[in-house]
């Protein structure tokens, strides 16, 4: 005959406190990441609803930790937005700042394999998400103006002189920038940065592209 094993109970010790299970879900701040997330594409709660299948007043109080979302339903939110399902549970550990030393800077050169006439050392690695692209652009002098034509996309750029002066031509408009000089363009029009013959410059130039 066989003889059936007691199922214990485990000790009141042993068991997972609700208290618990509580400020485990509000420490990893899951509504404030889904707003994040949502805010950052301007999406409403209504939008969200329908690309999810749920409805606004539900996602509301998700956002506002008044709920606790299942596993199917963040797994709805995660597809939407292209994340994965356990960008909900990652640690985050706050970034008070950030620090790129001159020497882990990459530089890079307009005409490789002769004397350098640009330069540009991106700073990228300073932003996590790379939603802004800031960088160093350096105008070496030489008996020739150097020219720099920035790509065109849709996006802002803004310029501020370091050192020396750069003439901007942005379309039908010439503005010549000196050194503590800023200027904010609309990266959707065609511009380029010229360095007069013999004359050095430098610029940061940081460029915010549009998030759809």
């Amino acid at each position: 005959m066989r003889v059936e094993e007691e199922v214990r109970i485990p000790d009141a010790v042993d068991v997972v406190e609700p208290d618990q299970v509580e400020s485990t879900i509000e420490a990893k701040q899951i509504g404030d990441r889904i707003r994040r997330l949502r805010m950052k594409r301007s999406m409403g709660l209504v939008e969200l609803g329908k690309k999810t299948g749920l409805s606004a007043s539900f996602l509301s109080q998700l956002e506002t930790g008044r709920v606790v979302p299942t596993v199917r339903n963040l797994a709805r939110i995660a597809i939407t937005f292209g994340k994965d399902l356990s960008y909900f549970f990652r640690d985050e550990q706050p970034i008070t700042f950030r620090i790129l030393r001159q020497s882990e800077r990459v530089r890079l050169q307009k005409n490789a394999g002769a004397v350098p006439t640009f330069l540009s050392e991106n700073l990228s690695g300073l932003i996590a998400d790379s939603s802004m692209v800031p960088c160093i652009a350096e105008f070496r002098g030489t008996e020739e103006e150097v020219c720099f034509r920035p790509r065109i996309f849709e996006g802002i750029e803004f310029t501020m002189v370091v050192e020396g002066s750069l003439t901007l031509v942005s379309e039908m408009e010439t503005r010549t920038l000196e050194s503590g000089d800023v200027a904010w363009l609309d990266a959707m029009r065609k511009r380029q940065y010229t360095c007069e013959p013999g004359e050095r410059a430098r610029a940061i130039i940081i460029t915010r592209p549009n998030r759809n």
